[in-house]
């Protein structure tokens, strides 16, 4: 007997295609804007990214280079790219020409790359001057810096340029104002930013060239062992059938995908061009159908274990191992789903949505024989907990994907998909590394300038010494400098200049600080104005798209309240606590995040009013902040509040 398939058919008019899907990214989203290659040229370029992600392989794996060769090499390599890939303007009016490259992009490419392999090639000469770098090295510098500005202008947009600029033209004010004079100002700003490893070549980029661009190339083979049509399937399998089956299910598969991909827009394109269809035809409204895929594939990137690439960045920041992250994250991140879920569940039940009928999902044991696909992933983890380097454990658990793929006819590695995998890998590596780089600029600024101690005292003058003030102003930075800025380089931004106000003027813990500003550099990918998981979702869902970000924020209202529950009670995060300590927030948790959906939706179990949905919130706050007598009133009320809608549903039943 065959395995029955979900009905996603929709109407033209009631769901998008993949079509207003790319129409839309790349309206919004510049690394969705790209050159037309066909025919011999895209051949020659597919190869060349497959080779640029089996070098990266080989460096990590057999080299022992110095980090000052292997950085600039790799971000040289990385501009190239970029000029290739990536035209100089978006939206154009007319279309781009096919196989063409303008004389003036390759001249930047051979500049900008030069610049780099030039300091490759002279590694010992430059190091040697220390701070008395010649005329041409700090021509080569400077170039160095704009033409990797420009590539980011290309990838990721402005904002980032406007914030590192701005932090630029701060190191030069600052050392005129001592009286320097502006050449050796120059030489100084250059040399600092350009060669040394606290600028460009710093550790952002160090991570990403060591660990970031090898779990990405296995985020990319994974998903070319199909894994991710298998978390559909377990999802429908878990709750398809559920009041509002469809919106819990892409609440559980963008969870599962998002494991795989950490990718909030490439997360909600998967699993949404799936999930949303069944939303709507269940009877979801557009705008909240796109956000619930939105929603919960942002939170794609703070579940583990391959999470966000900030992740990685945290453990190098921090100094704790990257496993250490992991668990401590597990948590939250169950939470920040959880959150999901019930609100979805509550809508379901307000609107009396059903489910999918259960002979249209997938069944048990035709799915079952496919759970051989996680081996990759669990492999991954247990090697990082068994103490392996991050690299050696992404490459082992990318090997694994090839071998579990030649148990699947349909997603077997063959050598094209091989190669396809080893070109996507490298594709997704360019934006993050660009960004990488950029943000290095201003960690440096921070390091040369003593920026950070101004930004100490600034943020504890006007908090007053209030942690509470100082999170909120944090997280305010977090959002604005986040939007239309890639969560890595938001991350790196935010743990140079924002976390150490937090560890150093409040004294809160150096993880629940940077884990703080992770958080609310990973919403702005659903906040708008410039959110760009939930445009995603509304060209599937063909809806509003700024009334798909708002509904996505008000779905991943976990995300603005966990950093805070776990920043004012560190147990969250397992920090200082024991097992009691730690079910007891699990509980009440959970029951605050229940009582918070509800007053949202204004549904229990019955429809709310005014009155009652804000007791349930303030109820909902008072089980989030730590403290007996607060987590006891809290469920008091919760309490309570249930008690009458259980009579009230009673009585409307007797009616």
């Amino acid at each position: 007997m065959e395995e029955k398939k979900i009905n996603t058919a929709a109407p033209e008019d009631v769901t998008g295609t993949m079509a207003d899907v790319d129409e839309i990214m790349k309206k919004y989203d510049r690394e969705s804007n790209t050159r037309p290659w066909e025919g011999v040229p895209a051949m020659v370029i597919k190869v060349l990214l497959a080779a640029f992600s089996l070098f990266m392989v080989y460096m990590n794996l057999f080299t022992v280079w110095d980090e000052r060769i292997r950085r600039p090499l790799f971000l040289g390599i990385i501009v190239i790219f970029v000029f290739v890939l990536f035209p100089a303007r978006k939206n154009s009016t007319k279309p781009m020409k096919v196989n063409y490259i303008p004389v003036y992009d390759i001249l930047l490419a051979a500049a900008g790359a030069g610049s780099f392999f030039y300091f490759v090639i002279n590694n010992k000469t430059i190091i040697n001057h220390a701070t008395h770098i010649s005329n041409l090295e700090i021509a080569l510098g400077v170039i160095g810096i704009l033409i990797l500005a420009e590539c980011c202008r290309r990838v990721t947009g402005i904002p980032i340029l406007v914030v590192a600029g701005c932090f630029v033209l701060y190191a030069f004010a600052s050392n005129l104002a001592n009286g320097k004079a502006f050449y050796k100002v120059l030489r100084s700003v250059t040399y600092n930013l350009f060669y040394t490893t606290t600028g460009v070549i710093g550790t952002p980029v160090g991570v990403c060239s060591t660990y970031i661009v090898l779990f990405i190339i296995f985020g990319a083979f994974l998903e070319a062992t199909g894994i991710a049509d298998f978390f559909i399937s377990c999802a429908n399998c878990l709750a398809g059938a559920a009041s509002g089956g469809p919106a819990k299910v892409a609440v559980i598969s963008s969870a599962l995908c998002g494991m795989v991909s950490g990718s909030s827009v490439g997360n909600t394109v998967t699993t949404g061009s799936v999930t949303i269809p069944m939303m709507k035809k269940t009877g979801y409204p557009g705008e909240f159908a796109g956000a619930v895929e939105a929603a919960a594939s942002t939170g794609g990137q703070i579940m583990p274990p391959i999470m966000g690439a900030a992740a990685f960045l945290m453990a190098e920041m921090v100094g704790v191992p990257y496993s250490d992250i992991v668990v401590r994250a597990i948590l939250p991140a169950v939470l920040y789903f959880t959150g999901i879920f019930l609100m979805v569940h509550l809508r379901a039940k307000r609107l009396g949505l059903k489910g999918i009928p259960k002979e249209e999902l997938p069944q048990v044991k035709k799915i079952l024989p496919k759970i051989y696909l996680l081996i990759p992933l669990v492999a991954l983890i247990y090697l990082i907990v068994s103490g392996y380097t991050m690299s050696r454990a992404a490459i082992y658990a990318t090997l694994l994907c090839i071998v579990v793929s030649m148990f699947d006819k349909e997603h077997r590695m063959s050598p094209a998909n091989f190669l396809t995998a080893l070109e996507t890998g490298a594709r997704n590596t360019l934006s993050i590394a660009v960004a990488c780089g950029i943000a290095g600029i201003i960690a440096g600024v921070v390091t040369m300038t003593g920026l950070g101690q101004v930004f100490i005292s600034a943020i504890v003058s006007i908090s007053h010494g209030h942690l509470m003030i100082a999170l909120l102003l944090t997280m305010v930075c977090c959002i604005i400098l986040g939007m239309g800025v890639p969560t890595t380089a938001t991350y790196i931004i935010m743990a140079t200049t924002c976390a150490p106000i937090l560890t150093t003027g409040m004294g809160l813990n150096t993880l629940c600080a940077s884990m703080f500003v992770f958080y609310f550099g990973i919403v702005a990918d659903i906040t708008p104005p410039v959110a760009l998981a939930a445009y995603a979702g509304s060209a599937i869902a063909k809806s509003d798209p700024m009334r798909t970000a708002l509904n996505a924020s008000k779905l991943a209202i976990a995300a603005f309240l966990i950093p805070y529950m776990f920043c004012l009670n560190p147990a969250m995060l397992l920090i200082d606590t024991n097992a009691a300590e730690f079910v007891v927030i699990i509980i009440t948790s959970v029951v605050g995040m229940y009582a918070i959906a509800a007053g949202l939706e204004g549904y229990m179990l019955t429809s709310l009013n005014p009155v009652m949905r804000v007791v349930l919130i303030a109820a909902g706050l008072m089980l989030i902040y730590p403290g007996t007598v607060t987590d006891v009133a809290g469920t008091a009320i919760t309490a309570a509040v249930f008690a009458v809608e259980l009579g009230l549903r009673k009585r409307a039943r007797t009616a």
